[in-house]
């Protein structure tokens, strides 16, 4: 597998944000991460790909303990946080080729456009990332998740302030790499999530409350909804 958590729990001082949840995703996967705002979904993403450390239990990446081989973890995952990161006085060329030096890309400049044309970068190539426009920026991002063809992509949102053509467009790229890799995709758009995902986990509270494919789901709860399972998984009054 993948990516494997084994009973993963993250605290902030007397506030619990992830609580002894396990789960694990194989290559090939394309799995749905879902949870209201505060559900834990962002600390679990950022413990998974070694930006913060747990308070117990661990999580593995390819087999590699992601706190004791955060260099190697790191090598292995393509990660767009869902807050954004981007140096917005550099060209979108020249920030991927930043990338591809740190991660030792072989035949860099091809690979460089193999990411812009496949992110939708190619009217933008030549621009600085600060004059482009959120759904830009944000196709940057995914682009510098996928320059060193990670193992296993974590992505955090990445639909987010695209207009409805794009969001197709990003939705194709996700699912053309998830036949080799191992994806956990995190959105608030269910019909997103419905279009892409093979199998959904959703937490609440820092709970995992479910993990099963989308027609294991539906037979659970009688529904052909995913907005009526996720309410009924995570509403309270």
């Amino acid at each position: 597998m993948s990516i494997q958590v084994n009973n993963l729990v993250k605290t902030y001082g007397e506030q619990t944000a992830v609580n002894h949840i396990s789960f694990q995703v194989n290559k090939g996967e394309i799995v749905g991460f879902l949870g209201p705002n505060g559900a834990g979904k962002s600390t679990t993403m950022k413990i998974i790909t070694g930006y913060i450390h747990s308070n117990e239990g661990e999580a593995r990446i390819c087999g590699l303990n992601v706190q004791e081989s955060p260099l190697e973890i790191k090598k292995k995952i393509g990660y767009l946080p869902e807050l954004n990161a981007l140096y917005y006085d550099m060209y979108v060329k020249e920030y991927l080729g930043f990338l591809a030096e740190v991660h030792q890309v072989p035949n860099k400049k091809l690979r460089i456009e193999e990411v812009i044309g496949m992110t939708g970068l190619t009217p933008e190539r030549n621009k600085k990332i600060g004059q482009l426009s959120k759904g830009y920026k944000q196709r940057v991002g995914l682009a510098a998740a996928l320059i060193h063809d990670p193992e296993v992509l974590v992505l955090d949102e990445p639909t987010s302030g695209l207009d409805p053509n794009q969001i197709i467009e990003i939705r194709e790229v996700i699912k053309s790499q998830g036949k080799d890799k191992t994806v956990l995709f995190s959105s608030h758009i269910l019909q997103e999530v419905e279009a892409i995902c093979d199998r959904v986990i959703i937490i609440n509270n820092g709970v995992l409350v479910a993990d099963n494919t989308l027609p294991g789901l539906r037979a659970q709860f009688q529904t052909e909804s995913l907005e009526d399972i996720f309410r009924k998984l995570t509403y309270s009054n």
